[in-house]
């Protein structure tokens, strides 16, 4: 037989019938769209989003449940760039089923998509945050009473060798040849410009260095050890349901301590929000579980005045002075009593489970640990939504078992095998093992 060759040119059809080119959609996202349906999602982000739409100017824009599903793709696709959603969809059928795309439609493309987010405001996105933790309390459990509290880092879109002075807005490599000729070297090379950065003291202080196109990301140093302009980002995680209650972008430079009044207050604020949506949701926050990088003076004095009951773990520093800090003294005398209890270390042991699992799924398979934005309020924008997204995960996880495309891809294989090796098993045995009137620990012999 002749070995077949691929055709280097060919007519093409002048009509291609529409019902060879529909494709089945992906039953994660056919399940995914039918919860949208049922809690109104198209109609609150159409409501929401009215007021950045004209009425008849303008160019052909993006309807606001494409746009927020595009970024959900996001989070489940573990893609962290727009250009890359909007490559995803453009290649996918089931995608551009998924966002409501007729067959001779092109899915959005970046540019539009950037311009969208920035046309609508952080309090929109917000809102349709809001929404996914409301759905996450109608069909799962009602987050908000208990919650643990941690942050992580998020590599900026900036590089470190494109940072300037402060004051001047001198360029790194230009401070680096004027301290060379200032010590008696009139050429230096690159080797002279390393030699004289290598021991300097303070030589990455966000004080003196910022990025002119990012001014909000921050020389940090990373959780694997490296130094990158970075953000900080914080999660509010219920501990009950796992769902992320509120996330918030703060400096990279900011201690824990620093970073948390802020993150509780939104906490508390989306809390108070989702118990009037929700009858059964908790109306406030009444505890917080934190790691020992938040404990401090100021931090139990923080849950004191916010009447939150603390669980914050505490370092040995050893015996303390406690003159003229009488309430300081109580606060941590009586947090310490907490977390020495059981429920105290039954709540440790869970926020390390669920916080850490947070960011495990949104920044590591969720593809968000290198942002592709700048700006906290961009950056927020994004991150809320794809923390949406993970939210949404859990219903997913408790109606088909999986909470991303891939793991129910991987549920339907693993259904294979087993169905495979039961089978192959089975038709192993002796007649004997299947007759159903032999003793009970003979039968159990088929595995099922």
């Amino acid at each position: 037989m002749a070995m077949g060759r691929r055709k280097r040119s060919r007519q093409q059809p002048l009509y291609v019938e529409a019902g060879s080119l529909v494709a089945a959609g992906h039953p994660f996202y056919v399940k995914l769209n039918s919860i949208l349906s049922k809690h109104g999602f198209d109609d609150l982000v159409e409501r929401v989003c009215a007021k950045f739409y004209a009425e008849k100017n303008g160019r052909p824009s993006i309807a606001p449940g494409v746009y927020f599903r595009m970024l959900l793709v996001g989070y489940f696709e573990g893609i962290g760039s727009e250009r890359g959603i909007a490559w995803r969809c453009a290649d996918s059928l089931s995608l551009r089923e998924f966002l409501g795309c007729e067959l001779h439609e092109a899915p959005p493309d970046h540019s539009s998509v950037s311009r969208t987010r920035r046309l609508m405001d952080l309090e929109t996105h917000q809102e349709v945050f809001g929404w996914a933790l409301a759905v996450v309390a109608k069909e799962t459990s009602a987050p908000g009473k208990t919650i643990g509290i941690d942050s992580s880092t998020l590599e900026a879109n900036a590089a470190l060798r494109s940072i300037v002075r402060r004051d001047s807005g001198q360029k790194y490599e230009e401070f680096l040849s004027e301290l060379a000729k200032t010590s008696g070297i009139e050429t230096p090379t690159r080797q002279d410009l390393a030699k004289i950065d290598k021991n300097r003291p303070k030589k990455g202080s966000n004080q003196d260095w910022q990025h002119p196109q990012d001014p909000d990301a921050r020389i940090t140093k990373m959780k694997d050890g490296t130094t990158h302009l970075a953000h900080k980002l914080e999660h509010a995680v219920d501990m009950s349901s796992g769902a992320v209650v509120a996330v918030t972008v703060q400096e990279a430079s900011l201690g824990d301590g620093q970073s948390l009044k802020q993150t509780l207050q939104q906490a508390q604020d989306n809390v108070a929000a989702l118990g009037q949506a929700v009858p059964e949701a908790p109306t406030e926050v009444k505890e917080v579980v934190l790691d020992r990088g938040y404990h401090s003076n100021a931090t139990v004095m923080l849950l004191k005045e916010a009447k939150v009951r603390g669980y914050v773990a505490e370092p040995d520093r050893g015996s303390r002075c406690w003159k003229g800090k009488a309430a300081e003294r109580d606060a941590t005398y009586a947090n310490r009593r907490r977390i020495r209890g059981s429920r105290g270390k039954t709540l440790q042991r869970r926020r390390g489970e669920l916080v850490e699992r947070s960011f495990a799924h949104c920044l590591e398979t969720g593809g968000m640990r290198r942002v592709f934005l700048r700006g906290h309020q961009n950056i927020l924008k994004r991150v809320l939504i794809h923390t949406g997204g993970f939210n949404l995960s859990l219903v997913m996880r408790k109606l088909v078992g999986r909470g991303t495309p891939r793991g129910l891809a991987a549920l339907f294989e693993l259904c294979v095998r087993t169905i495979s090796a039961a089978t192959s098993t089975t038709r192993h045995l002796p007649s004997f093992a299947l007759n159903p009137g032999l003793p009970a620990e003979l039968g159990s012999a088929t595995g099922c």
